[in-house]
């Protein structure tokens, strides 16, 4: 038995649905909403790609590294991003939430924190993981700053890890939230989200 399996996630304003081909028109007009695919320091599949994407996240998930996700926002109906648990490590229990990208419309709301309270609580409280990673460019300041904002802390750099289309090389830097720091975190995503 694998150790995660598609499965929906439902918040007070987000759905997560497990990803499916059925989503490429929704998905297009999301990623449209900003035109996310030109921004240099991360990738974001253009609508161009966004069937190639599809096709490669759904692939991942056959292997049983990737359990990607759709985000739907409850009051209007409409697909904003995707998401992922990603380089799945079940013998050691761990996982990194990633491959994330919202619409504009839904940056700067709290759409990613209660994706990410969702996912959390998923992975430390059904699959009883031990960690949980977050990783980013190192020039993406907005992403690095969500990513503390969770509570996740920096574990390093790690530097000329990726080498990105444009040949330029990538600086991830690596944070993770532990089982043992998971009430706390849990406590603080819950109170930003009732403010």
């Amino acid at each position: 038995m694998s150790f995660v399996s598609p499965v929906v996630l439902k918040g007070a304003n987000v759905l997560l649905e497990p990803l499916s081909p059925n989503h490429l028109d929704e998905l297009i007009d999301a990623v449209s909403d900003g035109e996310l695919w030109k921004l240099w320091f991360t990738t974001i599949p253009s609508p161009d790609g966004m069937a190639t994407e599809i096709e490669r996240r759904l692939k991942l998930q056959n292997e049983g590294s990737m359990l990607p996700f759709v985000v739907r926002f409850i009051e209007n109906g409409k697909l904003c991003g995707m998401t992922t648990f990603m380089n799945i490590d079940g013998a050691n229990k761990r996982m990194e939430i990633g491959s994330t990208w919202y619409s504009k419309s839904v940056q700067r709301t709290s759409v990613n924190t209660e994706c990410k309270l969702l996912m959390l609580t998923h992975a430390f409280e059904h699959l009883e993981c031990i960690a949980v990673e977050f990783r980013t460019h190192f020039m993406n300041q907005r992403s690095r700053n969500a990513i503390t904002r969770l509570g996740a802390k920096q574990d390093g750099i790690l530097r000329n890890h990726q080498q990105l289309a444009d040949g330029s090389y990538r600086d991830t830097v690596v944070y993770s939230i532990i089982a043992q720091e998971w009430l706390a975190v849990k406590n603080h995503l819950t109170g930003k989200l009732k403010l």
